[in-house]
């Protein structure tokens, strides 16, 4: 809902950042990376609300302490939980409940923090669909986010916090003639240790697990197909902070990190036959030094200077592409390095306003690559290898920033450009086939994205909101694609309008507003079909030619607290949220698909275009509690 942070749309899990691609924002929680940020199909984000501390987004020049990806950091650090009392809170609604408990292990020493959510609202409609062709058709998630610290001393703490999410879908025909069934999730575990080391030197030293899996397996009659794919990470990570006074805040440290990437493995049975691809994990190393330094030049002038070196290993099993040399499991089959510049300035041109510009170059190791219009749970994550080169991307921005009335009014516009080099994408006419090698079918191009950033925001009283607008144009231009010539990804959007408003009626009654409009994703088009001596020829038009309709859409909700005052001296009160997600029922298109209809005999074929759709209207209640043992 923010300038330059587009929504992937109907079931889409990913977003985009100033024309960026899904695969290239690092998504952290508790420094853990996030490889899959949706629940149903981007309908729920995987960031429970109610278990969540702070939020933190660079959609410009990150800083240097971040790195392996070319477009955004989501930096997401979970609540460490009360040390002083405890408190219960939660939340029964239609589509999905949520309970979340905090207190002290040790008073005013540790604290905990456990939350859940649960979906389930395909279990209620079971009733309803128990005689379609959708009889025993599932699908929910769940996730579980959990924290513990402990404070050892006035200079040492320490935390341990995870994260467990999956969803989880079954599709059966009423005839039960065929099925599949589909999950994913993610997984993290962060241990860290802050350790104060003089009045003026400050640790953070962290150990982290995440993994990321999806498998997806259907069948019919004795037919059956699976498919599974997935990536795991191991990291070690050391920060230091140094404050030697006014002027100059400095940051050092370096992260190490273990890939383990498990490709689309796929079996198949027909009867008593049974293929698979035999495809084997592949395996990567990547760490990363940094500096950098807030220094403030002048008490209207600040500058953040950075540098990041990082490193990139492929291991093996590997085969090379050019020699055919093999590489077994675990020796070093090819190197990278990159040297990544990081710059930001920020300039008070008067007590309410400033200029604030910055450029980054960044480096990615990791690839997703995707043969769907939308980013789905099935896509692959591929490493930098000998054939395909690491990501390059320099970024430049400035932006005007003013507050009017007393700071009530926010008001900024931004510019941006952005250059990428060794994108990745299919070749043109690609059908995805399980026993392909897929590094044979990848091409390699450049990209670019430009745009203009609009913002506008109310703070305080009763009435406050913002509207966002992001003007801009993303291109790709690969050798092999589209003749050499530029084309539109997938998410290039040329308008993007978000209107986000909150209105305090009463002390019992509050509501909310969202109204979001985007123009439509690029796609394909088929062209024409021929008929030549009974064969079907299929010509579709230049890639990402077309667009779908226009994406937009608009939801409300109302809260009402029965006892406002009661709510705010009382140990236990509680409230109700009333939403209604698509008020006008807008059929927002997912994808197009195109139905071929031939006639052999009579020489003739025709195709027509339909388009899928997935969120209707969706009305929901919910009751919302909270308790707590503590004073007020």
């Amino acid at each position: 809902l923010l300038p330059g942070v587009l929504s992937g749309g109907e079931g889409n899990t990913g977003f985009y950042v100033r024309g960026g691609g899904p695969d290239q924002n690092l998504i952290l929680l508790d420094e853990a990376v996030v490889y899959n940020s949706g629940h149903l199909l981007g309908f729920f984000s995987v960031f429970n609300a109610d278990a969540i501390k702070s939020t933190k987004l660079y959609k410009g020049a990150m800083p240097a302490e971040y790195g392996g990806r070319l477009s955004s950091v989501v930096d997401v650090r979970m609540r460490e939980g009360n040390n002083k009392y405890h408190r219960i809170e939660g939340g029964l609604g239609l589509v999905a409940s949520r309970i979340t408990a905090q207190g002290p292990l040790q008073k005013d020493k540790s604290s905990y923090i456990l939350s859940g959510r649960r979906s389930y609202a395909f279990d209620l409609a079971q009733p309803f669909i128990k005689n379609t062709d959708f009889a025993g058709t599932n699908y929910n998630f769940y996730d579980l986010n959990t924290k513990v610290n402990y404070q050892f001393s006035d200079r040492d703490r320490l935390y341990l916090s995870g994260y467990f999410g999956r969803d989880v879908l079954r599709y059966q025909s009423g005839e039960r003639a065929f099925y599949f069934d589909m999950t994913y999730g993610n997984a993290t575990a962060t241990l860290r240790w802050n350790h104060l080391l003089s009045d003026k030197w400050f640790m953070n030293f962290s150990l982290i697990f995440n993994d990321y899996d999806f498998e997806l397996a259907g069948g019919q009659a004795e037919f059956g197909a699976d498919v599974y794919s997935g990536i795991r990470d191991w990291n070690a990570k050391l920060d230091l902070d140094y404050s030697p006074g006014t002027k100059h805040y400095l940051q050092l440290g370096s992260q190490y990190t273990y890939h383990r990437i498990t490709p689309s493995i796929a079996t198949a049975t027909n009867g008593e036959i049974e293929f698979s691809n035999d495809l084997q994990p592949q395996y990567a190393k990547e760490a990363g030094w940094y500096v950098q330094d807030e220094w403030r030049l002048h008490p209207s002038l600040a500058v953040n200077m950075g540098l990041r070196l990082s490193y990139f290993q492929r291991l093996g099993p590997y085969t090379s592409k050019s020699n055919g040399q093999v590489y077994e499991q675990g020796e070093p089959a090819e190197d990278y390095w990159g040297l990544e510049p990081r710059l930001t300035l920020r300039w008070r041109t008067g007590r309410n306003s400033s200029i604030k510009g910055g450029l980054a170059r960044t480096y990615q190791y990791l690839h997703l690559v995707s043969n769907s219009t939308s980013t789905l749970p099935l896509d692959v994550w591929v490493p930098s290898s000998e054939l395909v080169k690491p990501q390059i991307g320099w970024q430049y921005g400035i932006g005007y920033f003013q507050n009017l009335f007393s700071d009530n009014y926010e008001t900024a516009v931004e510019v941006y450009y952005k250059d990428l080099q060794n994108q990745i994408d299919y070749r043109e006419n690609y059908v995805n086939n399980v026993a392909d090698d897929l590094e044979s079918q990848f091409v390699f191009g450049t990209g670019r994205s430009y745009g203009v950033e609009l913002f506008f925001k109310k703070r305080f009283g009763d009435l406050n909101g913002w509207i966002g607008y992001t003007w801009s144009k993303t291109e790709r231009i690969f050798p092999e694609i589209n003749q050499g010539l530029p084309y539109p990804t997938t998410y290039d959007r040329r308008h993007d309008v978000s209107v986000v408003g909150n209105y305090q009626l009463s002390d019992r009654w509050s509501f909310g507003a969202i109204f979001v409009y985007g123009t439509g994703n690029a796609f394909t088009p088929l062209k024409s079909l021929y008929l030549i001596e009974q064969n079907l020829t299929v010509e579709y038009g230049g890639r990402n030619s077309a667009r779908l309709p226009a994406y937009h859409r608009l939801d409300l909700s109302a809260t009402f607290t029965p006892k406002p005052e009661a709510a705010r001296q009382r140990r236990f009160y509680s409230d109700w949220t009333f939403s209604i997600y698509n008020v006008y029922n807008r059929q927002n298109p997912f994808f197009v698909y195109y139905y071929l209809d031939t006639d052999l005999n009579a020489g003739s074929a025709k195709a027509s275009a339909y388009q899928v759709s997935l969120f209707p209207i969706i009305p929901s209640v919910s009751w919302n509690f909270r308790w707590h043992n503590g004073q007020n």
